[in-house]
């Protein structure tokens, strides 16, 4: 009986083996892939037209271009189902699509319950001030009140960033970003923290965005990643695949310019497409 303890430590490994397998699997036998896109996350995830946009969804168009040939299926459909801030993560984790293409932060927690590609986007947590506040950093907007989207890493880093400067001011939690967006220009708070580039991509839902600016400080980290399911490793290292196909060739180009125009990526985020360019 002893002898057989290797067996009992090879099962966990034989069990992710075909969770990995089967990942995959669906998506050759059904010969298309089901992605979760954001609706309200522009410039990354959005609709346009009725149609998904933005960043993060011309990305995984192209990954999905090159699991067609890694799985040698042409042509694999998309099938697009939308998504909000509170859907997401369950749509991955009951397994009702094969991915998520938006602007979730990877985090430790989160890791527990869903699976992660390697970074698409970095972004720093910044704050879109009402300029009749008078605030020009974190430290004038004590007394005052900054709206958030709740359960966040936006939320958790501002949090951590009135703590540590010491800053009283009230956290108004809001469920999406919409609504976050009316409780700025209704008076009810006079900040709103979310990802510097989703700030300055909510512009357009502002109704005078000639009355507020973003401040200069960065007070979180943001490391946007596409979310997949737990355990589907062979899912992941097909994804991590394209990833590096298309951070090492012309196509991440294409992508950032089809969605920031003329605008040079920021050097944090040319170091990023480096850093996960890897050899076969």
């Amino acid at each position: 009986m002893r002898r057989l303890w290797w067996l009992a430590a090879l099962l966990p490994v034989l069990a992710q083996a075909q969770t990995t397998d089967k990942a995959l699997q669906r998506i050759r036998e059904r010969k298309s892939v089901t992605i979760a896109y954001r609706t309200d996350a522009a410039p990354f995830s959005f609709e346009d037209g009725g149609q998904p946009a933005g960043y993060s969804v011309d990305l995984c168009k192209r990954v999905v271009t090159s699991l067609e040939q890694q799985l040698k299926v042409q042509p694999l459909a998309i099938k697009w189902v939308p998504a909000n801030v509170q859907t997401r993560l369950d749509l991955v984790r009951k397994g009702q699509v094969d991915m998520e293409c938006g602007t979730t932060t990877a985090t430790l927690s989160r890791m527990g319950e869903v699976d992660f590609s390697n970074p698409i986007w970095v972004d720093a947590t910044g704050l879109l001030v009402r300029k009749t506040s008078g605030a020009r950093n974190l430290g004038g907007l004590a007394g005052k009140s900054i709206g958030v989207v709740g359960g966040t890493p936006n939320a958790q880093a501002l949090e951590d960033a009135l703590k540590k400067s010491m800053v009283n001011a009230k956290v108004v939690p809001a469920k999406t970003y919409d609504e976050a967006i009316a409780l700025l220009e209704g008076g009810k708070v006079e900040a709103l923290a979310a990802g510097r580039v989703m700030l300055l991509g909510m512009g357009s839902k502002l109704k005078d965005g000639s009355q507020y600016e973003l401040l200069d400080d960065d007070i979180g980290y943001v490391p946007y990643a596409i979310m997949l399911p737990l355990g589907a490793t062979g899912l992941r290292q097909a994804v991590n695949r394209a990833l590096s196909q298309i951070y090492g060739s012309d196509a991440i180009g294409d992508v950032f310019r089809g969605t920031f125009g003329a605008a040079k990526p920021p050097l944090v985020l040319v170091i990023m497409y480096k850093l996960n360019t890897y050899p076969e």
